[in-house]
């Protein structure tokens, strides 16, 4: 479950993707229209995959926000406006199938950890920026948790005092700052104020803002689009390399629709902003590199997630 996409694909180690099905986040749903797309979306992945529900090892569900997988209650995922929902419980009573829960970034971080870029890493931190900002923290090649499964979370790590207000209801948080959700916010600030940018006429006509069209402003020298995400850029590379000179990494891989879409303009600056900060010793030998798993990474993360939870390999 994505802020702006549901993604699901009936997936084993040995074929990988033999099914994949896609639609469109409704962020304002209830709780019970969320469970209606999930149910739906599942079905449709099982009947595109000509499978049985026997066939079904179980049903891996990443959610942006902090819940805890054993009780399968999401105590909060800001950017889909849930709150203490029992969705295991009531997800397993709607599909008769098995159903794990787990944040979606720790899932990608499990996928890249695995079948990805850091296949080779023993500690590593995934991060990802799109409409809100997760991590997803390995240690010493396992998933770390946290004593209340909810690691990961520096999306809300406040990086500006009195700052713009988060889904969360603090403000100034990292992901209020530096999201495409609040590029976005400032673009059409700048734009509202009688800034030009080639992203005018998206906006007249009331379209939303995707990273594709971010992407296409930048490759045309967009300068308000460039400023905005500069600044993002730069708060990126900082809130990295205090983590860093924290936990001393040797790998931080960048994922989600905005880095995916602008690795090429973003990767470079965040880089650049990572070094100017963070301590040499902290960083010495480590690597900042993109996903190359992209949007595949969480689905990937389900494999050795069933592993962990059912004992059941894929």
């Amino acid at each position: 479950m994505g802020g702006t996409k549901i993604l699901s694909a009936a997936i084993n180690s040995s074929e990988g993707m033999i099914a994949r099905v896609k639609q469109s986040t409704n962020r304002k749903a209830s709780n019970s229209e969320h469970l209606h797309s999930l149910s739906s979306i599942v079905r449709e992945t099982i009947s595109e995959a000509k499978l049985k529900n026997e066939q079904i090892a179980a049903v891996c569900l990443g959610i942006p926000g902090s819940l805890n997988p054993h009780t399968g209650v999401v105590a909060m995922a800001p950017n889909l406006h849930i709150k203490n929902l029992k969705i295991k419980e009531l997800l397993e009573a709607e599909l008769n199938l098995p159903v794990i829960i787990e944040n979606d970034v720790n899932m990608s971080a499990l996928g890249i950890s695995k079948f990805g870029v850091g296949k080779n890493a023993k500690d590593l931190l995934v991060v990802y920026i799109g409409t809100g900002i997760g991590a997803g923290f390995i240690f010493d090649g396992k998933l770390f948790r946290g004593a209340n499964y909810a690691a990961g979370e520096i999306g809300h790590i406040q990086v500006q005092e009195n700052g713009p207000l988060c889904g969360c209801g603090k403000r100034g948080c990292y992901e209020a700052v530096a999201s495409r959700t609040a590029i976005v916010n400032n673009i059409l600030d700048d734009i509202n104020s009688g800034k030009k940018s080639i992203l005018t006429k998206i906006v007249e006509k009331g379209k939303p803002v995707k990273s594709r069209a971010l992407s296409e402003a930048v490759k045309k020298e967009d300068k308000v689009v460039k400023k905005r995400l500069d600044e993002a850029c730069a708060v990126t590379g900082l809130v990295l390399s205090n983590i860093t000179n924290l936990l001393n990494l040797d790998l931080i891989v960048l994922g989600g629709g905005l880095v995916e879409a602008l690795d090429y303009y973003m990767i470079p600056r965040i880089r650049e902003a990572f070094k100017k900060n963070v301590l040499k010793e902290s960083a010495k030998g480590l690597r900042i590199r993109p996903t190359k798993l992209g949007e595949k990474a969480a689905l990937y993360g389900s494999i050795p997630l069933v592993e962990e939870y059912l004992g059941i390999k894929v």
